[in-house]
């Protein structure tokens, strides 16, 4: 695939699509019945992103089409007549990640051009529950390359391999990272719903910044064996989707334990009975922490709209605690970075390591090295420092690691979350998820937005970012936090916000903002008193 150009001002219209907006259980119910087959629904989304994401305004959300997805959904087709459907999921097209394995024709790069031919010996564990399902693979998405994490100056959505993914709302504004692509794609109705990767905001930023749902899951609920890894503590697939009941399902089909994962063997249950978590009264009596330190004062159309929200919710029967005061401090986040810089090291070495002969890298000194031989095309707009930095680390034994992540358990869940959970006696903390999305911009990178994404990723802890407004055209989101293994308590709040706002509205695809159709008030200095 041929790198994305730098976005256009001319307008392209998307063209009408049957399938817009269609739910996972819309869809089902339409094979049901007989009114559509897998194999249909396959064909319509893989004209869509013929559409959409190849001509007309260009997403470059995709990085590659399945050549067996047809084959696959016959198959499925077949099945459902002689023996009737595997789940909600049988049938359903489903797009994933580059940085998610695939042991078929699809290449899985992370989107660098080091990986293309490295073929995985296996699935990852969740493509494989994925699979059995009934789900077809679409094909994978496109990504901030090296999911985010090789410069500090980086444009969200670039990568070597896929170029520069758009954000569908406006076309030249950030689709955020780094599960940018599946962001972008489940926004623009190209698959039915879609699983991304998150180590720090990697799910829960570009579903905000495309107006979707996206499901953070406790480390561990969500098997990372054959996810190509950042960090070991922090890591963890999963899903984004259009509304809360699809990423309902798509966690439930893809959490379990694996035995190649460690971490999730500590999971505690599963995250419920989906019927039973989609209830409208969900609200109530829900006792909800604001965190006012965390994402306000950032942008006036978000302050409005979450102040809407916690209003609304509010009137739906929760308790809204406001403020909580939560243990916060710089010097977290700056042992985050060292645990990273360690624990990417560690795993990576150990993945590429496992390649095979295939491989063109096989070390991180080495795709250092590839990457400076090949700068004119990995290279052009930013570099490879995180990397750097991180190959300069020693192994996981050292004190400064240990110290680290000791100050990452200790000051954000220990003294942090877990402090005013049982302070306040909390089902779950309220915060903007980020601001609107700023412009593509290769030269500086990503815009600061104001995201409170780093709660729950060094806390390890679960949360759900549900759409929350926009600000002219741009879609952002609100985050509902909870401690490990809560997803259906979350499932359950969100989705009663959900059905109380509605405010998520599909994508225009325009070029740019229109500055003149709306005027965001700036906030008045307050009178002085005498």
């Amino acid at each position: 695939m041929q790198a994305a150009a730098a976005p256009s001002v001319i307008p392209k219209k998307a063209p009408p699509f049957e399938l817009e907006e269609a739910t996972i259980a819309a869809l089902g119910e339409a094979m049901a019945s007989g009114r559509r087959t897998s194999r249909d629904l396959v064909h319509l989304y893989l004209r869509r992103i013929e559409e959409i994401d190849r001509s007309g305004p260009e997403l470059h959300a995709v990085i590659e089409l399945n050549p067996e997805a047809l084959a696959i959904a016959e198959e499925l087709d077949r099945e459902r007549k002689q023996k009737g459907p595997r789940g909600p999921l049988h049938g359903v097209p489903v797009l994933i990640k580059d940085n998610i394995a695939t042991a078929d024709r699809m290449e899985t790069t992370a989107g660098s051009l080091a990986l293309v031919g490295a073929r995985p010996a296996a699935d990852a564990f969740l493509v494989s529950a994925l699979r059995a399902a009934g789900a077809v693979i679409l094909g994978k998405t496109n990504l901030s390359e090296w999911a985010n994490f090789r410069s500090s100056r980086s444009s969200s959505g670039w990568s070597g391999r896929g170029g520069q993914t758009r954000n569908p709302y406006v076309l030249d504004r950030s689709p955020s990272g780094s599960s940018s692509g599946t962001g972008a794609a489940i926004a623009a109705s190209l698959a039915a719903a879609g699983i991304g990767t998150e180590t720090d905001g990697s799910i829960v930023s570009p579903a905000s910044a495309n107006g979707l749902v996206g499901i953070k899951p406790t480390v561990g609920r969500v098997s990372r064996s054959g996810v190509i890894p950042i960090s070991a503590s922090q890591d963890t697939p999963g899903p984004m989707a259009r509304s809360v009941a699809d990423a309902a399902l798509l966690l439930a089909a893809i959490s379990g334990n694996d035995p190649g994962d460690p971490a999730t063997a500590l999971a505690i249950g599963g995250i419920g009975e989906i019927a039973a978590l989609l209830d409208p009264q969900g609200l109530t009596g829900a006792r909800l922490g604001v965190v006012r330190s965390q994402g306000f004062g950032r942008h006036p159309a978000v302050d409005r709209a979450i102040e809407a929200a916690l209003d609304a919710m509010r009137k739906a029967g929760a308790v809204v605690v406001d403020p909580v005061e939560l243990a916060w401090s710089q010097e977290i986040r700056d042992a985050e970075t060292v645990v990273l810089q360690y624990e990417f090291k560690d795993g990576l070495e150990k993945y590429l390591a496992a390649l095979g002969p295939a491989a063109q890298v096989k070390s991180l000194r080495e795709l250092i090295d590839w990457n400076l031989k090949n700068q004119d095309r990995e290279m052009p707009w930013f570099g490879e420092e995180i990397f750097e930095a991180s190959a300069a680390r020693g192994p996981l034994t050292d004190e400064a690691y240990l110290k680290a992540r000791a100050k990452c358990v200790e000051g954000a869940r220990t003294l942090g979350l877990e402090a005013t959970f049982a302070k306040d006696r909390l089902d779950a903390i309220v915060t903007p998820t980020s601001g609107p999305a700023g412009p593509i911009d290769w030269l500086h990178g990503d815009r600061p937005v104001g995201g409170t994404a780093a709660l729950a990723a060094i806390s390890g802890w679960p949360s759900i970012t549900v759409p929350a407004g926009f600000a002219l055209d741009l879609p952002f989101g609100i985050s509902f936090t909870g401690p490990t293994w809560s997803e259906g308590k979350l499932i359950r709040i969100a989705y009663a916000f959900e059905q109380i706002t509605k405010v998520r509205r599909p994508p225009r695809y325009l070029p740019t903002l229109d500055f003149t159709k709306e005027r965001t008030p700036l906030p008045q200095a307050p009178k002085k008193t005498v």
